[in-house]
């Protein structure tokens, strides 16, 4: 997928003849889906004790309700970039948006775990719609390398802003109506880009677009479910031949599709992008930060919720500083960038999201939330740094006619790094409360059957169980789920740490010669 942003063809009243009001004012409109997808994200986290009281779900399938939206997502984001490139970025985000609005209608009202691990997976394929229109069209309203990068800092910020509104938002709405009133916030969150965009955004496409590859795409699925499919199974289940094979198979499918691009003339994705220690590495900044970040808010806004005794709302509002930490940080650092080389800002704040997680680590979770919430400060400090200058260093060190491919795969980098984040944490998470659970002898008797089966499974459905024992018995089962969930959190953290430290050395070390903005 290639996108020739010299030729490329633009109504009347180009990016250059454009007012710079009107290029603000279409940079606002794009805000919008990128503000419904983190309000989406943070606000289904918020949402999961009430989905789990409501319908009941096992453990695994709490994972695939939180999973299955970014996994459909990041295996279709690609695609649907060179779909943009073919029939106008600005036409697919228009059909993107509505798409997604009336599914999360309709998935709102869910009766079962499954019907809405099949909304959720379905509003993936308009969201795989959204996301690379809104970069690619940042990319072609704003060419110059300065006024790029503030847009691309205010894009990032979208995303952190989403994230803080996303808890209250969420919080507000499952308390005064239901879990699925938070899939209704897309409706009027699309309005302002379906009436005013097709006016103020201007439309632009590759003029000489290669071939779609439908093989392609099949393959790009075929590496991501079962990789994250096999993931679970072996976190949940151990290292079953299952899990192992689905694994293997996915890795398999991984090599077959990098050997298909080698060999097109127009491929999926365009592989010599890699061959940019820059970009390589901008992106894997990327991929990481995210990781850290989501498998982090996935397991606070449960602790908050559910060991604190907090109210969603509640919740929410205590973690908006740290949330709204990383719109600051991502703005902060873009004059930054003119003074310090952009590969010490990328390594600074990886190093910051370890430090971040070295406090979840090594501290102490008894004695109420202020230690988790000063780690999620830290976290966020580092994620908005980090995010926002290896976003710009992925578009400008990718040619001009790679525009498209290099913001598909951005976010595709986005989107990898947000489900492994909550895969990989989340399933070590819940297999180390399913282990380590020791609940008090004789429930059998005292508990209906599915009550106690949960209470095995999730942590919110043993904080449920023990709503329906007396007072000493209900104390017992919560402190033992609360010390269960809380051995875990010690592991994912730790792994975490590590991963972000060897991160932050590899940035300094890979974007040590980049040099500073002009």
């Amino acid at each position: 997928m290639t996108t020739a942003l010299s030729s490329e063809q633009t109504p009347r009243g180009s990016t250059r003849a454009r007012r710079p009001w009107r290029d603000w004012v279409a940079l606002g409109l794009l805000m919008f889906p990128v503000l419904l997808v983190a309000v989406d994200n943070t606000a289904l986290t918020f949402a999961l004790p009430a989905i789990a009281r409501a319908l009941e779900p096992t453990g695994l399938q709490v994972l695939w309700i939180v999973d299955a939206y970014p996994l459909v997502l990041a295996g279709l984001l690609v695609s649907m970039g060179s779909l943009g490139d073919r029939i106008g970025r600005r036409r697919l985000l228009v059909i993107g948006s509505l798409g997604f609005a009336g599914l999360s209608a309709a998935t709102a009202f869910a009766p079962t775990p499954e019907w809405l691990i099949a909304g959720r997976a379905a509003l993936g394929f308009f969201g795989a719609m959204l996301m690379p229109s809104t970069l690619s069209l940042i990319r072609n309203i704003f060419p110059e390398p300065n006024r790029r990068r503030l847009a691309v800092a205010i894009w990032a910020a979208g995303f952190s802003g989403g994230a803080a509104l996303g808890p209250i938002l969420g919080g507000w709405l499952v308390e005064h109506f239901w879990w699925g009133a938070v899939f209704l916030v897309a409706v009027p969150l699309m309005l302002p880009l379906l009436v005013l965009g097709p006016a103020l955004i201007p439309e632009s496409k590759d003029p000489a677009p290669g071939k779609v590859d439908i093989p392609s795409i099949a393959l790009s699925m075929l590496v991501m479910v079962p990789v994250v499919y096999g993931i679970k199974s072996v976190a949940t289940e151990g290292p079953g031949a299952a899990g192992l094979a689905a694994i293997a198979f996915g890795l398999a499918m991984g090599i077959v599709f990098v050997r298909r691009q080698h060999r097109l003339q127009h491929p999926l994705l365009d592989m010599s992008l890699f061959r940019n220690r820059v970009f390589s590495m901008a992106i894997s900044a990327n991929i990481l930060a995210l990781f850290s970040f989501n498998g982090f808010i996935l397991f606070l806004a449960q602790h908050l919720q559910l060991l604190e005794g907090m109210a969603p709302s509640a919740a929410g509002v205590a973690m908006v500083p740290a949330l709204a930490a990383t719109v600051v940080a991502g703005l902060v650092v873009v004059p930054l960038v003119r003074k310090v080389r952009p590969g010490f800002v990328v390594a600074t704040g990886l190093a910051f999201s370890a430090a971040g997680y070295s406090m979840v680590t090594f501290g102490n979770h008894d004695d109420g939330p202020s230690v988790l919430l000063a780690a999620l400060l830290v976290l966020a400090l580092g994620v908005g740094t980090a995010e926002t200058i290896s976003n710009d260093l992925i578009l400008g060190s990718a040619p001009p006619e790679k525009s498209g491919a290099a913001a598909a795969i951005s976010e595709t980098g986005y989107e990898v790094g947000s489900l492994l984040g909550t895969a990989v944490l989340g399933s070590i998470l819940t297999a180390s409360y399913q282990q380590n659970l020791r609940l008090p002898a004789g429930l059998d008797g005292m508990l209906p059957g599915t009550a106690l089966h949960n209470a095995g499974e999730t942590l919110a459905g043993a904080v449920e169980a023990a709503s329906l024992l007396p007072a000493p018995l209900a104390d017992a089962v919560r402190g033992a789920a609360g010390a269960a969930f809380d051995s875990g959190v010690h592991i994912t953290a730790a792994i975490a740490l590590v991963l972000m430290a060897a991160a932050a050395v590899l940035a300094a070390v890979v974007l040590r010669k980049v040099p500073k903005a002009a």
